[in-house]
């Protein structure tokens, strides 16, 4: 999508260990009509698959998953970190190594908002090596649900978490795929 790509270069700062800085549009400050036209991209791409609920996982990937929710007109549902007081019930839950802060979390998902009748489209900021979309998709699986694809605004082409999802079956859409990201320049995929 050239217009994030665009916006990328222009905006985007590569720090050391390969990490894209995008918090002035995408991900601390907002740049909505960005995440409206992503949105919309996104919608054509898997507006004939039936899905009737967003996934993602807290935090940066809620503002483009709230965008696509309201283009496919159904919930989002968005795992958390850490189950808190107000989760009562029963949840899904699965271990994900974040790659960005070194840790691991327990996402969770309340049993009350992901179901067998569900088809689930899943949306996030970033795909490196696809742990965040494998413990969400996990979620999906548990409640017996179906995983109608991945929308994520930023891949990093060199890492093999996308290669790994499309070789296991998963539609994966990636509005820019960053081929190559040095110090000084960063290359999209063609």
């Amino acid at each position: 999508m050239k217009i994030l790509e665009d916006k990328i270069l222009a905006h985007g700062r590569v720090l050391p260990g390969h990490v894209l800085k995008v918090d002035s549009f995408l991900n601390h400050q907002i740049d909505v009509k960005l995440l409206k036209a992503m949105a919309d991209e996104l919608y054509k791409e898997f507006e004939g698959a039936g899905v009737n609920k967003i996934l993602t996982v807290e935090a940066s990937g809620i503002a483009i998953a709230t965008m696509v929710a309201d283009r496919f007109d159904c919930p989002l549902v968005f795992a958390k970190k850490h189950k808190t007081s107000n989760v009562v019930g029963d949840v899904y839950s699965v271990p994900v190594h974040s790659y960005t802060h070194n840790r691991d979390y327990n996402i969770i998902v309340s049993k009350n908002f992901l179901t067998k009748e569900d088809k689930v489209l899943i949306i996030d900021d970033f795909l490196a090596n696809g742990c965040a979309l494998r413990g969400l998709i996990n979620l999906v699986e548990q409640a017996g649900g179906e995983v109608k694809g991945c929308g994520i605004a930023i891949e990093k082409g060199f890492q093999e978490g996308g290669a790994s999802l499309r070789k296991d079956g998963y539609k994966v859409c990636s509005l820019a795929i960053v081929e190559n990201m040095t110090d000084n320049s960063l290359t999209f995929r063609k």
